[in-house]
């Protein structure tokens, strides 16, 4: 990053962070010296989080780390299940600004084409699998191909080996009406309302602080055509790819040096 560069990025008001891959490991708590990065940041900037997890992961993983206090936490604005809700600490809670419900009837379809597609891909499910494999998270289906507790380990060495999630997701896109399938993580399909992704969520965030694009910098580890960050590449919010969360620590330093 050259000089004049570094300088834009340090004038940015809201900073957006992609968290697995990004700022930790898939589903793993984040790091002591991440945490106190992302507090320290938190008491100069406003910082947004978004990922397909949902609300108590977000909590368990992350916020549950840093400084737990107001001057840190009004700061911090979470959007869970890819942005389909939003969370921002209000008098000392977290209180929900939106939320994309999706309803029963609609995930009892989703479930159906989620098993169809499966089987017409020709999925085989691992000889061991760690929890649900299809999780209904209010806003969004997931499905995780090892179930959704499964190690790092394990997810990666199926990602190298036996993906087929592209496959999977071509079926559901053609059987699915109002909804999108995205691939996540190392294991993972998530279903969630059509339009939803992080570039909706950058949006919302915006509108909710009446910010400007130039004032918003976006940084992820999948910024690529087809990653899940990509999306938010047509908001025209200035954005940063890293290639692990010691990039992201890196970047966290230039930002509050």
């Amino acid at each position: 990053m050259n000089t004049r560069r570094k300088e834009s990025v340090k004038k940015k008001k809201i900073i957006v962070f992609d968290i697995d891959g990004t700022i930790t490991k898939s589903k793993m708590p984040i790091d002591k010296e991440m945490a106190t990065l992302l507090s320290t940041l938190l008491l100069k900037k406003t910082v947004v989080l978004v990922s397909g997890e949902k609300f108590l992961l977000f909590k368990k993983l992350i916020v549950s780390k840093l400084q737990n206090t107001p001057s840190v936490l009004k700061n911090l604005v979470l959007l869970p299940t890819n942005a389909a809700m939003c969370y921002v600490y209000k008098r000392g809670k977290w209180v929900r600004l939106y939320n994309l419900k999706i309803s029963k009837k609609e995930e009892k379809e989703i479930l159906k084409q989620f098993h169809g597609a499966l089987k017409r891909a020709g999925f085989i499910p691992p000889a061991h699998i760690y929890g649900k494999t299809i999780e209904y998270r209010g806003t969004e289906v997931v499905f995780s191909a090892l179930g959704q507790n499964a190690p790092l380990s394990k997810k990666t060495k199926w990602n190298k080996t036996h993906d087929t999630r592209k496959k999977i997701k071509n079926i559901l896109e053609k059987n699915l009406s109002g909804f999108d399938a995205k691939i996540a993580g190392l294991t993972s399909i998530d279903v969630i309302r059509e339009g939803i992704d992080k570039a909706y969520g950058v949006r919302r965030v915006k509108k909710y602080f009446h910010a400007r694009t130039k004032d918003m910098l976006f940084v992820g580890d999948m910024i690529i055509p087809g990653g899940n960050d990509y999306p938010v590449v047509k908001t025209g919010v200035e954005w940063i790819r890293v290639g692990s969360p010691k990039e992201t620590k890196k970047l966290i330093k230039s930002l509050i040096s």
